[in-house]
């Protein structure tokens, strides 16, 4: 670290969890976010703001005007474009200084794995069942941790998964193919109040930042809020031995 990121992460240094080694092991961190939405907006952001040097950012959709509400990354004049493209710009405006990819395609298939495998932590930032079992079952396959999170009206999930600990389940212990339900709760449908997927996304944020810079403890298990009463709740889930990722 030179001067100038001596003062520009100072206040993370100055943290005994943290200190200069665990700045630099962000600063040699790569992280893959995946989805640069509503839960994208703020990781790629802060990720970007608190030092990990370096992101990739992958999302095929492209800024439509219902997306501003929430999406923070984004402003008017991007409207159009494509979501990564955007988010990036967004990323290297705080900090010229953190090297950001944009992937403009769907991840799937080797193209999916091939990125989780390059990366030091995944966070899942999309809104589809189908994306996030085939997230998942990458981040088993290449050892990647996992940090998944959710919103939808004004209910928000967290949960991390890390394939690193033999005791730690995975996405599909929680949600088994085929339990998911008949349709798919997403917030082009059925809406969701804006600060929610902020504040989702921010401790999405802060879960890498620990994997990444061995500060504390990873969250364990699965944790939900309900944006009505601004209560957490705190649920165990144990690893399934039938699980058809990671049993």
């Amino acid at each position: 670290m030179n001067d100038d990121d001596l003062l520009r992460y100072s206040r993370q240094i100055m943290l005994e969890q943290i200190d200069i080694a665990g700045q630099e092991r962000l600063l040699a961190g790569h992280a893959l976010v995946i989805g640069a939405g509503g839960l994208g907006s703020p990781v790629a952001l802060y990720l970007a703001a608190a030092g990990v040097g370096r992101l990739t950012l992958a999302d095929a959709d492209a800024v439509e005007l219902s997306n501003l509400q929430r999406q923070i990354a984004h402003g008017q004049a991007d409207i159009g474009r494509n979501k990564a493209e955007s988010a990036r710009e967004a990323a290297c405006a705080l900090n010229p200084g953190c090297r950001v990819e944009a992937v403009t395609e769907h991840l799937e298939g080797a193209a999916l794995a091939s990125m989780v495998a390059a990366a030091d932590v995944v966070l899942d930032c999309t809104d589809r069942f189908s994306s996030r079992y085939a997230i998942n079952a990458a981040c088993r396959a290449a050892g990647v941790p996992l940090v998944s999170g959710a919103a939808i009206r004004f209910s928000g999930q967290l949960a991390v998964f890390d394939p690193r600990d033999p005791e730690c389940p995975c996405y599909a212990c929680l949600y088994p193919p085929g339990e998911e339900g008949d349709e798919e709760l997403r917030c082009a449908e059925n809406g969701v109040v804006a600060p929610l997927v902020g504040l989702i996304g921010c401790f999405q944020a802060l879960e890498a930042i620990k994997l990444l810079s061995g500060a504390g403890t990873p969250q364990g298990g699965l944790s939900t809020f309900d944006g009505l009463t601004g209560q957490w709740r705190h649920f165990r889930v144990p690893k399934d031995p039938a699980c058809p990722v990671c049993g």
